[in-house]
């Protein structure tokens, strides 16, 4: 299993984490666009919090991370985590829209805009958005930032990224007084976890890392469960939304420019539908079967 997400659990310290480790699909990922290296490094943290989050959740549906700044250097960044723990398959993905010579460290990258968190549970439930303050130096201090303030639950991160790896390792309290939830536990642990940087992470198996910092705790650690670092697009669903379009609408684009050129935001990937692939398109929806039932 080359990405995987383990959950573990202190039962003699009221605490619990996770685990990432993403070893496949990361040129795909990020190598598809020019990212400059700062932009490429914080999209790379951004991917390892979204199962992170999910683990933290439990969600069943999709989790977003969504930066805008029109005028900034960094002008857009999106992370997406898809299924759930216990259900579908976990997949993430994620993208970014930079200018050219986009540079700096996450405070200079993001300032002047919005960050925030989306919950699209599936089924009825309700959507859930919040806004994450941009404080601290990285992305884990301002996910830290906003877990210790919106949802009073102390919370520590690292995301770290080498250019090869991709690694998060999240810790959490649990509410004071469970499973030997104190103040005092979540001191010791917090002097543990904080002897790890981020290069360390990034290069050490996450097994290793949960030995090097927790090797005197009582630690529970949980089977992993895959996770895939990919888009969810395809022709087929390209055609699809061509198809959505409407006949008239797509033959008057063929008039002009000939062909439809369709780029996937998140992972760069190209799809060419010439005239005669929308022809065919449209024969094939002609032929499909009416959906409407006769009486």
């Amino acid at each position: 299993m080359s990405n995987r997400l383990t959950e573990f659990l202190f039962p003699e310290l009221g605490a619990r984490g996770a685990l990432i480790e993403f070893d496949q699909g990361i040129e795909h990922m990020l190598g598809s666009r020019p990212y400059p290296a700062d932009v490429q490094r914080v999209l790379a943290q951004a991917l390892a919090a979204m199962p992170l989050l999910a683990a933290h959740t439990k969600l069943e549906g999709r989790i977003s991370l969504q930066f805008q700044h029109a005028q900034g250097a960094l002008q857009m960044l999106v992370t997406q985590i898809e299924g759930g723990l216990h259900g579908q398959s976990l997949r993430v993905r994620g993208m970014a829209k930079c200018r050219e010579n986009a540079a700096g460290d996450f405070q200079s990258l993001l300032q002047g805009g919005q960050l925030g968190l989306l919950l699209e549970p599936e089924g009825s439930g309700q959507n859930y958005q919040a806004l994450v303050a941009i404080e601290g130096a990285s992305l884990a201090a301002a996910l830290e930032h906003y877990f210790n303030q919106s949802e009073q639950l102390p919370t520590l991160l690292r995301l770290a990224y080498d250019g090869t790896q991709i690694r998060g390792l999240m810790l959490q309290r649990l509410p004071l007084g469970e499973k030997n939830s104190s103040e005092q536990n979540w001191e010791h642990l917090q002097a543990l976890f904080n002897t790890l940087a981020e290069p360390e992470l990034a290069a050490t198996p996450g097994l290793t890392i949960l030995h090097r910092l927790f090797h005197a705790e009582a630690l529970r650690v949980f089977d992993a469960v895959p996770v895939q670092l990919a888009c969810r697009c395809s022709r087929e669903g390209i055609a699809t939304m061509l198809l959505s379009l409407g006949e008239a609408e797509l033959q008057d684009h063929l008039q002009e420019h000939g062909q439809f050129d369709v780029t996937c935001e998140f992972c760069g990937r190209q799809y060419l539908f010439t005239g005669e692939d929308v022809n065919a398109l449209l024969l094939s929806a002609q032929m499909q079967p009416s959906n409407q039932t006769r009486h």
